[in-house]
């Protein structure tokens, strides 16, 4: 049996007789009680057996509950680094915050594959590649469990989209399944030992996934021999009989159909056994003497909550994280002796974006954003000039001016509000509201939320219900043009411009901000909106609005741009564009085209800083600039970490865990990213091309390549050579030097690729890669052993993995689409590695 990633490793067979004692004298009520969440984040304790509760932090990028505490980079941004080290240490101050806050299980690290950027949940995770994915989820756990916390990878499996997500069926391939979105989740289990695992809202071939026997019980605990806990995401289970038979250990947040009611009849019905009810028990136990909970208090009053250790590793994560996309002419690094003014324009510069939106989101102790940041390293005798460029989405919402009739006599929408979802039922009011905006529930404070936290229960208000309006208003533009129209919730809804469907968010409710243009005449248009439902406990609400393009920009801040030596213009998503429950778009948000063709008009010398948990549509503007970065969601820090990097205190040294596309129907997923009309399947018809395999497939180019980075300096690959042995162990080294003039870091990667493969495989695929930092001129010598996996390719027909004999080309380079140099690998033999056979680390370089 696997042992957990927690040491010094208690004796596996004392453990096992006292998770047996204990199994023995539970009650049947015990432990049912067990099995299901007692308040939304803590299990039921047993006190006649001195079995505590076990409470849980919300993850993946901060110990949140309760708030506040340390918000790191966001997975996206981490996998950025492609620093394996740094996720373990960033995992260690995760768990010390989980432990200061009494937690024993930590809900994280998310490890779903980036499909497309529309998902609004990517910023969580860690790009689109398997290995890399894998890579930096092992040591975000070891670094977790080190400190006696069980880390909970999720959401398995095929959650790979946001929108539908309780209801849409991920239809996968099994080559497909193996390859691309497993292996993370199976690194997991056999390499870093993962405490728990949980299973995902979707359905997957056909199965909602807590009830999905073939990938939980068969794949999960038979061929991975997972020993430890299988537990819900909230809200997740459908059916008792079919989730307790597959596998699923622990319902969360409370036992609706983990109940005692439904388990015991069950039991005497003979539908769930008492075998199947004691493994739930057994394995949860043995989780908690294997991190010993049940022998000290869970909760560490000794380690500081505000964690200047985890401040530091979130603030390293950031300035490792950035990539730097383009840097025409070399503004950067800026040149403190040539620049005196510095504008710092946009939406997102003086906003602290911790993190997208949903149960990642981090409320910080302290934090630093743009506007801060740079100016406190620019320094108080230059000048550092703000301006937001645009309304906020509810002002421009409050701002729109809608009348109840035609002729404009009186302001506001008619609003009727229905009995029933969907518009149905009878009207049970009417009334006339200012401007078309519905407030979400207000972001908890952190009392709050730790009150909701721990001390609800089943019952309780714990979900918000929702209900359906009809609005009916008028506008009058005030000059004829091209008009942006927008619509803001995750709810479902349809609306239509004088009796014109404009958005239909009912059938797949495609985006948390729906906008597009429109060409409006200076006449009064009818605008109708149908909202169906809300989503439940939303904290977005709905919002509606219509803005001229010629208004949509501040004046002021083009102004501004035109008195600086040097624009910063910070724009991207938020935590109500990019969120949890629901999905964006892949153009940014509404305006921020404009802002950035506006400013940079009147100086070209403009930077962009892009806030996002993917790739973004850059293309309309991408040759009006001069520089561009991708920030992500670079925690508390990200502020101090944009500022160093601009002005050279440290060199960037991100490099994409993404392909990002030019246009968004070039994406290999895009195709295929919905479900098929009339159905609620999507069918992941590009197979195992996802990301980078896909545009190698069709020949596409992206804009930038997986892999891809820029630096400050330049750096040199070379002297490629292999030594590998018949079991198909393979040791490459090469030389990597800095050839510029500053330090910096980057990237070494290696891929594989079959000469002649006897299946359709991708032309490259990533096996093996590391960071290294190196002084100007310096030169290091860097190993990085492949395994058999790192050849082979799953076999559907064996049911195994299958690394044919013959040759394999191993390419070095500092993307995928920049190759620096090549060598043969010759596999002497065909190999097998079967389903269950463990994953070796990697050897340290």
């Amino acid at each position: 049996m696997a042992a957990f990633s927690q040491a010094p490793a208690p004796d596996s067979h004392a453990m096992e007789a006292r998770v047996n004692d204990l199994l023995e004298r539970m009650t049947t009520d015990e432990k049912i009680d067990l099995i299901s969440g007692d308040t939304p984040f803590r299990t039921h304790a047993i006190a006649r057996l001195n079995i505590p509760y076990f409470q849980m932090a919300d993850g993946p990028v901060g110990a949140h509950i309760p708030a506040p505490t340390i918000a790191y980079a966001a997975g996206i941004g981490l996998a950025a680094t492609w620093d394996p080290e740094l996720a373990e240490r960033l995992g260690r101050e995760l768990g010390r915050d989980a432990r200061s806050r009494g937690a024993v299980f930590l809900l994280g690290p998310g490890v779903n594959i980036y499909r497309a950027p529309m998902n609004g949940r990517n910023f969580e995770y860690f790009g689109e590649d398997p290995f890399l994915a894998g890579r930096m989820a092992v040591g975000y756990i070891r670094g977790v469990q080190s400190e006696g916390v069980a880390a909970t990878v999720k959401h398995y499996l095929g959650n790979n989209s946001e929108y539908l997500r309780y209801d849409s069926d991920s239809v996968i391939d099994e080559r497909s399944l193996r390859e691309i979105y497993m292996p993370a989740f199976e690194a997991a289990v056999k390499e870093a030992h993962v405490g728990a695992v949980m299973d995902g809202y979707n359905i997957t071939n056909g199965d909602h996934m807590t009830q999905n026997r073939p990938l939980d019980l068969e794949v999960l605990k038979q061929q991975w021999q997972f020993p430890g806990v299988l537990m819900s995401d909230w809200t997740s289970v459908h059916d008792t009989v079919a989730a307790a038979n597959a596998g699923l250990d622990l319902e969360m947040p409370f036992g609706v159909y983990f109940s005692r009611e439904k388990i015991k009849q069950h039991l005497a019905n003979g539908m769930i056994s008492e075998t199947t009810l004691d493994d739930k028990v057994r394995r949860i136990l043995r989780v908690a003497a294997t991190f010993g909970w049940l022998d000290h208090p869970a909760k560490d009053l000794g380690i500081p909550r505000y964690n200047l250790q985890g401040r530091a590793v979130s603030l390293q994560a950031a300035l490792e994280g950035t990539v730097l996309l383009q840097n025409t002419a070399n503004l950067l690094p800026l040149d403190r002796t040539k620049v005196q003014t510095i504008a710092v324009i946009g939406p997102t510069a003086a906003q602290t974006l911790t993190t997208g939106g949903g149960s990642g989101e981090v409320v910080s102790f302290a934090n630093t954003n743009l506007i801060t940041g740079i100016s406190n390293i620019f320094g108080g005798e230059k000048k550092t000039l703000y301006a937001r460029g645009m309304y906020t989405l509810d002002q421009f919402a409050r701002l729109t001016h809608f009348t109840t009739t035609s002729d404009g006599e009186q302001a506001g929408l008619t609003v009727e509000h229905y009995s029933q979802l969907n518009l149905q039922g009878p009207v049970r009011s009417t009334t006339i509201e200012p401007v078309a905006i519905v407030p979400g529930s207000a972001h908890r404070r952190p009392e709050e939320q730790e009150i909701n936290a721990f001390y609800s229960h089943k019952g309780s208000d714990f979900v918000v219900p929702s209900e359906s309006d009809r609005w009916t208003g008028y506008y009058t533009p005030e000059q004829a043009g091209l008009h942006a129209v927008f619509v803001h919730t995750d709810g479902r809804f349809r609306l239509y411009i004088d009796d014109r469907l404009t958005f239909d968010n009912v059938t797949i409710p495609k985006y948390i901000l729906n906008q597009t243009t429109v060409d409006l005449t200076k006449v009064s248009h009818k605008v109708v909106l149908e909202v169906y439902a809300q989503r439940r406990a939303s904290s977005i609400g709905v919002s509606m609005g219509i803005v001229s393009l010629a208004t949509i920009v501040d004046p002021d801040a083009i102004k501004m741009a035109q008195m600086a030596d040097v624009v910063v213009l910070a724009v991207g998503f938020d935590n109500t564009s990019e969120s949890e429950g629901g999905d964006r778009s892949f153009e940014l948000p509404l305006g921020q085209q404009e802002l950035i063709e506006q400013v940079a008009a009147v100086n070209k010398n403009t930077i962009v800083a892009i806030t996002a948990g993917g790739s973004v549509d850059v293309l309309p503007w991408k040759d009006k600039v001069r520089s561009i970065l991708a920030t992500w969601y670079s925690g508390e820090e990200g502020g101090d970490a944009f500022a160093r990097l601009l002005f050279g205190d440290v060199n960037p040294s991100g490099h994409l865990p993404i392909s990002w596309e030019r246009r968004i129907a070039d994406n290999p997923s895009f195709a295929h990213y919905y479900p098929d009309p009339g159905t609620n399947r999507i069918v992941y018809r590009e197979g195992i091309f996802v990301g980078y395999r896909g545009y190698e497939h069709s020949g596409t180019a992206p804009l930038f390549p997986f892999g891809y980075g820029l630096s400050y300096t330049t750096f040199a690959m070379s002297n490629l050579k292999t030594t590998s042995n018949a079991d198909g162990h393979v040791l490459a080294s090469f030389d990597v030097e800095n050839t510029g003039r500053v330090a910096g870091a980057t990237v070494a990667q290696l891929y594989v690729s079959q000469k002649n493969p006897s299946v359709p495989r991708p032309a490259e695929e990533l096996k093996g890669f590391s960071r290294v930092e190196l002084d100007p001129g310096e030169r290091k010598h860097v190993t990085v052993e492949l395994d058999p996996r790192s050849f082979a390719y799953f076999d559907t027909k064996a049911g195994d993995w299958q690394a044919d004999a013959g040759s394999y080309t191993l390419s070095l380079g500092n993307s995928v689409n920049e190759i620096l140099a090549k060598t043969l690998v010759q596999l002497s033999r065909t190999l097998h590695i079967g389903v269950a056979e463990q994953i070796a680390s990697p050897a340290p370089n």
